[in-house]
């Protein structure tokens, strides 16, 4: 996968052949669609790579990593959805969310938390509606949209319980319900029967998990919420995948999305072991 600077390439915008070095597509008008040669390595990264899979193997990394951080804690005897359960001081230093770490100025916590879990159920539960939610709306926004989507709801729900002061905070639900409010985003904009169809039975869904999150402790329902609109908000947003192809800015953006993440971990475990 290299750079192609000159000759012949395929707009981002339009998808017709057009000159890697234009200034403009030669068919859509689209500005720079060579983007100084990256756009090609960027489409053909996003279209190979399976984001679902990824997130998959992250959470798993990171859940037993936290485990082996802290293992007398992890081991220590607890009730059957506490089971295996990181403790907070491992999660603090792999970059836990909530209000205490956000007054301690560590932002990448809203990024970070999402990728972190408080419990072996904690995880199984998440990584099913993940694996379940992920290629859905990858068929419906494309692969580089799911990466925009996933992080910004995550990020929504962490930003708002940290607003309404929930203390500590980790886990992907907040991006899951993200998920599930770009897919009825999809239905309300697709309309028809089949959006319908759509809108029926993840609207069920939704409300059947955020409703079942009122009867176990320890959820973060704020999080659920803000995870939501946020997905919601981008879906009605982004350019439906079937209306109009990812551009060179939707790969920019989920680029974005992992770079920070990436250096959130990094931060935290900066901040953990120099702190």
């Amino acid at each position: 996968m290299f750079r192609k600077t000159s000759g012949s390439i395929l707009c981002p915008s339009c998808g017709r052949l057009t000159n890697a070095d234009a200034p403009v597509c030669l068919v859509c008008g689209r500005r720079n669609p060579g983007m100084w040669g990256f756009a090609g390595p960027l489409r053909a990264v996003f279209r190979s790579w399976n984001f679902t899979n990824a997130v998959t193997v992250a959470c798993v990394v990171l859940y037993v990593a936290t485990l082996v951080f802290d293992p007398a804690a992890a081991l220590r005897p607890r009730g059957i959805f506490d089971v295996f359960s990181p403790s907070d001081r491992a999660l603090w230093a792999f970059g836990a969310a909530g209000a205490i770490p956000w007054r301690a100025g560590h932002w990448w916590t809203v990024l970070t938390a999402i990728y972190l879990h408080g419990s072996l159920l904690h995880i199984l539960f998440n990584v099913l509606w993940i694996r379940q939610l992920g290629p859905a709306v990858k068929e419906i926004y494309g692969p580089a949209r799911l990466v925009v989507i996933f992080t910004v709801s995550g990020v929504a729900g962490f930003v708002v319980s940290n607003m309404v002061n929930v203390l500590f905070t980790v886990g992907a639900s907040g991006s899951i319900f993200g998920l599930l409010g770009a897919i009825i985003a999809y239905g309300r904009k697709r309309g028809g029967a089949f959006g319908r169809l759509v809108l029926q039975q993840y609207g069920q869904w939704a409300l059947v998990l955020f409703i079942s999150g009122f009867f176990l402790a320890g959820v973060n329902n704020l999080a659920h919420a803000g995870g939501f609109v946020g997905g919601f908000a981008t879906g009605l947003v982004l350019s439906l995948a079937e209306r109009r192809a990812e551009t060179t800015f939707d790969w920019l953006l989920a680029t974005a999305a992992i770079v920070l993440t990436v250096v959130g971990f990094a931060l935290a475990l900066l901040a953990a072991f120099t702190g």
